[in-house]
């Protein structure tokens, strides 16, 4: 399990590591083909600022070589805001006093049919609060089968399930899931997540093994930037990845580093990202891994958003509610985040195109399941 091989990482001391990189450790790594560990903590460090230009043209020339010109585009439907964690950053903190929802099957299905009218979306996530006893494995399961006919491609972001979970929802049409570790720091993960399953730091981080084991067919994995120092954090993915690529090589991968945004309870992030530093961190991360599928969401802004797609991102939600029901059945129920991207599926697309990239609303199919 993978929380065994983190368990041989200091914080402090790889943070020090980072710290301590050179010009000269930049410039090493820029000239590698395929570069390791100890690479990326250079390009991930302040002495990697002055090489942000070159950076970017290595990130372009190897997500052109391995993706084309080319965004794939998702839409996230939340289906309950239940949840019996205490996440001191969530709008869904149980705390939070406001009406809960879980979607009954017809109103999930009304969802889909309002989503399949604004955009020919084809990757569809589907989004949770984490309530095992009131939309466990059997909500899911029946969530995924109503969502089926309507849509090639299924993925999920919810909570950590055991391994006989992942696949017997494979079996309803589950291709992917993707789960956010939300920080790496052992020591301080329950000052963020005090209460809840989601408190169990093990068993999180060691959630993407059984994912592997399940067999699905791609895991995404992601930081939220704003709780701990986002180099040492990114470092510990990168380490992560490298782990479960070598373990669980028949699965693709996405990555996504989501900065905090606005969410109901007013934490305040302890540590803020600025736009150059998450040019950095994206360009970085397409120069220590070429086939890695990297997910800018909605919560970045659009101007970013349109620069970045030129420059190592490869996927993009568009049009994205981020309260359950927020496409048909409850329009004005409480988001999880604010989003910063308000444009239309369509808006999207324009610029994608007129960026000289080509729109992928589909890149699966069900046939292959």
């Amino acid at each position: 399990m993978f929380s065994e091989v983190l368990s041989h990482y200091d914080w402090q001391e790889t943070t020090d590591r980072i710290l301590s990189k050179t010009a000269s450790d930049v410039e090493r790594a820029l000239s590698k083909r395929n570069p390791g560990i100890e690479d990326f903590m250079a390009l991930v460090s302040p002495a990697a600022e002055p090489y942000l230009e070159n950076m970017a043209v290595l990130s372009r020339y190897y997500t052109h070589e391995r993706f084309g010109k080319t965004i794939s585009m998702y839409i996230p439907m939340y289906i309950t805001n239940s949840c019996t964690n205490s996440c001191v950053y969530c709008g869904f903190n149980r705390h939070n006093k406001f009406e809960r929802v879980i979607l009954s099957m017809s109103q999930i299905e009304d969802e889909c049919k309002a989503i399949r009218k604004l955009a020919p979306f084809e990757n569809l996530l589907l989004v949770t609060g984490e309530n095992p006893k009131m939309a466990g494995t059997d909500y899911l399961e029946k969530a995924l089968k109503t969502c089926r006919p309507y849509f090639n491609n299924l993925s999920m972001e919810v909570m950590p399930l055991r391994t006989e979970d992942y696949e017997r929802l494979t079996h309803s049409g589950l291709n992917g899931v993707v789960c956010f570790q939300e920080t790496y720091n052992r020591n301080k993960y329950k000052t963020y997540h005090p209460a809840g399953m989601k408190s169990n730091f093990e068993w999180r981080v060691n959630g993407f093994d059984r994912m592997g084991t399940a067999g699905l067919h791609k895991i995404g994995m992601g930081v939220l930037i704003g709780l701990e120092d986002w180099r040492t954090d990114v470092t510990m993915m990168a380490l992560h990845l490298r782990y479960l690529q070598k373990h669980y090589w028949r699965s693709r991968f996405s990555v996504n580093f989501p900065r905090m945004r606005p969410a109901a309870g007013g934490f305040q992030p302890n540590v803020v990202m600025t736009d150059k530093e998450l040019a950095q961190l994206t360009f970085a991360f397409r120069i220590f891994d070429h086939d890695v599928d990297i997910s800018y969401s909605t919560r970045e802004y659009p101007n970013f958003r349109d620069n970045m797609m030129a420059l190592g991102v490869t996927s993009m939600s568009a049009g994205s509610k981020t309260d359950p029901g927020g496409y048909y059945t409850y329009p004005q129920s409480l988001e999880q985040f604010a989003v910063s991207d308000e444009r239309t599926p369509q808006e999207v697309a324009v610029a994608i195109r007129k960026g000289g990239y080509e729109v992928v609303w589909k890149d699966w199919d069900k046939v292959f399941d």
